[in-house]
């Protein structure tokens, strides 16, 4: 995969072997979706890496100097997936804070994934993983550059007809799947797992909260989920992915999925192009 690539504002593709980021996973990171020179959730990326950075005590970057390195490295793309990633930078053996870090930041454009219309159309087949999510509150919500729990899950199936597998909490709650948070249409209402104990609290979800301001928040079982009526995943980069099957139990792309793809085209996002 070829990418353009910033760090701290220079072009480059290599960081520091002492980088904490590489050491210990110390830094926080961002997916967002370009389409030409406009990135229609950047604020909703830019609150929540600033959130992150406070929670970690990291110095939390420029937003408008990010901006511009976005779009330095984006240049001609008419579609691309910016990463910006921001660790606590060099430091000394030992996990104790550096007295002044100085922070790596990186911002790199990618080629967006292709995304068939028809997945959008007819939704994705899915998987419970056996992997289970760990409990640490103070890391709930924050997208850190610790994705081992994510790794070892979608390591678990190699076929290529599931796209997505199911991530449960310890104590079997849903949580999310592994690239995207996830929605549910239970008796008329729409539904997604809280995570206030683990997993990533996406922009997209922010957004589809702020668009369903009758949606709620709370506890979802896997009973609860393979009765529903509805379900369907979101990301900022692939948009709003319905969910066809998990584990064998089908489902079809209702009212609500169909309202909030169209949210999606009205924000400037193309479907087709996995937006």
């Amino acid at each position: 995969m070829t990418a353009r690539m910033l760090v701290n504002g220079v072009a480059a593709t290599q960081v520091s072997a002492l980088d904490r980021g590489l050491a210990y996973g110390d830094g926080l990171f961002e997916s967002i979706r370009l389409v030409g020179t406009v990135a229609p959730l950047w604020s909703r990326h830019m609150q929540r890496l600033t959130e992150g950075c406070a929670r970690l005590r990291i110095p939390a970057p420029d937003p408008a100097q990010l901006w511009r390195e976005a779009l330095e490295v984006s240049r001609g793309m008419p579609q691309s997936v910016l990463r910006i990633t921001v660790t606590r930078g060099p430091g000394e053996r030992g996990y104790a804070l550096p007295a002044s870090p100085q922070p790596t930041r990186v911002v790199a454009a990618f080629a967006p994934p292709p995304v068939a219309a028809e997945v959008h159309a007819q939704g994705v087949r899915m998987r419970v993983c056996s992997v289970r999510l760990a409990e640490q509150p103070l890391l709930a919500g924050i997208k850190h550059l610790n994705r081992l729990e994510q790794v070892l899950a979608r390591a678990e199936w190699n076929d290529p007809a599931i796209a997505e597998g199911l991530l449960l909490d310890s104590h079997g709650r849903v949580i999310s799947a592994t690239m995207a948070n996830l929605f549910a249409v239970v008796d008329g209402e729409l539904l997604t797992p809280s995570l206030d104990r683990c997993g990533v609290a996406g922009v997209a979800r922010a957004e589809v909260l702020a668009a369903c301001p009758q949606a709620r928040a709370g506890e979802l079982t896997l009973d609860t989920l393979l009765g529903a009526g509805e379900v369907f995943l979101s990301s900022s980069v692939r948009g709003i992915l319905p969910v066809r099957s998990l584990d064998g139990c089908g489902y079809v792309p209702g009212a609500m999925t169909r309202r909030l793809q169209q949210h999606w085209r009205d924000l400037g996002f193309s479907m087709e192009q996995g937006g």
